[in-house]
């Protein structure tokens, strides 16, 4: 039976936290469909657990067990047995507070009954910063209109610290399928592509100033701890690269001016991510790959690398020399602290 929205859930050796997780989308009812994406786990009781879930919940939680292929092929696995309209990834150490869940699966319901449902609907993410027990809401207020249905070209300006993340966008589940969407296996940093590559596809969406999901943040072997991050980097570019062969941005421009400025905006953000951690690792091997980078996209997209080299996010990346890189940093970690971004 087909279901109103699909919560895909990647799990490896997952058995500590994600009981909390499972038990918040159970919150939704029956109109859910949970599948629950067992990644090759061996340490823990992780494919036991999903199990257990199963047989308590036949018509709403579903198993896939698979071989190894990273959190990209997870959502990849979710998203091909999908039943439901709509599609969130929750990841399996994060949750939803029960009761914005139960209003956005109201609005999802409308949605469900018009001749045309929303493409995409977003939604507010907490950071849970579990070293110091503190909060941090990213919401939206100030870029998409409130309680109604709108297109691109009718939302503001994001600041530098907003962007929409997987933690904040529900999906037609049909329009990321005609996207072609298909994330790399064995790949960290894959949720960038999975809110930048099927933006095109969007048409219309719906902001609900809701703080729905909750973002766990602060484990030391989480994939966005900075020392975690520069043994990554590499993964990192990889997704950078993706991304920019993703879509030409530059005709984009032309047919979307506003959704082309916002991705434009993103791209920059992902060089300068890139660019900074190969100078944290500062070897000459690291700083060779941080100049190949952006040569890779003055050879694909000679105006856009223009227009990324010296724009006010990724200007911080590219600050010539030993004391330039000393003060990239110091600036990345300055904003970090600023905006407590991971």
């Amino acid at each position: 039976m087909a279901k109103l929205i699909t919560f895909a859930v990647p799990c490896y050796n997952s058995a500590a936290y994600m009981d909390h997780c499972v038990e918040t989308l159970l919150a939704g009812g029956s109109d859910v469909e949970i599948i629950l994406v067992d990644d090759g786990s061996t340490k823990d009781e992780t494919p036991a657990i999903c199990d257990r879930y199963a047989a308590q919940y036949p018509d709403i939680i579903r198993v896939i067990h698979q071989e190894n292929g990273g959190h990209g092929e997870g959502v990849n696995q979710g998203l091909r047995h999908a039943s439901g309209l709509y599609y969130k990834v929750v990841d399996s150490d994060d949750w939803l507070d029960t009761g914005a869940l139960k209003r956005v699966m109201d609005k999802l319901r409308e949605f469900a009954l018009s001749p045309a449902p929303v493409d995409m609907l977003i939604a507010n993410y907490v950071y849970e910063h579990v070293e110091d027990h503190t909060q941090k809401v990213m919401r939206y207020t100030n870029v998409f209109p409130e309680n109604e249905v709108f297109t691109w070209a009718d939302i503001g300006r994001f600041r530098p610290s907003q962007y929409l993340l997987m933690h904040s966008v529900i999906y037609r589940t049909e329009l990321l399928r005609e996207s072609g969407l298909e994330l790399p296996k064995h790949t960290f940093y894959v949720d960038n592509i999975f809110v930048y590559q099927p933006l095109p596809s969007v048409k219309s969406m719906y902001y609900m100033d809701e703080d729905l999901y909750r973002y766990f943040i602060g484990r030391a072997d989480q994939s966005v701890n900075e020392r975690v991050m520069v043994t990554r980097v590499d993964q990192q570019v990889r997704v950078t690269k993706i991304m920019i062969d993703s879509h030409d941005l530059e005709k984009l421009r032309t047919e979307n001016q506003k959704l082309a400025r916002y991705m434009i905006s993103y791209l920059s953000m992902m060089m300068t991510i890139s660019s900074i951690f190969l100078m944290i690792d500062g070897s000459p091997e690291a700083l060779g790959k941080k100049t190949e980078l952006w040569e890779y996209l003055r050879t694909v997209d000679l105006d856009l690398y223009h227009k990324l080299k010296y724009r006010a996010v990724s200007a911080v990346g590219n600050i010539p020399g030993y004391q330039g890189r000393k003060l990239s940093v110091s600036l990345y970690r300055l904003a970090k602290r600023l905006y407590k971004f991971n």
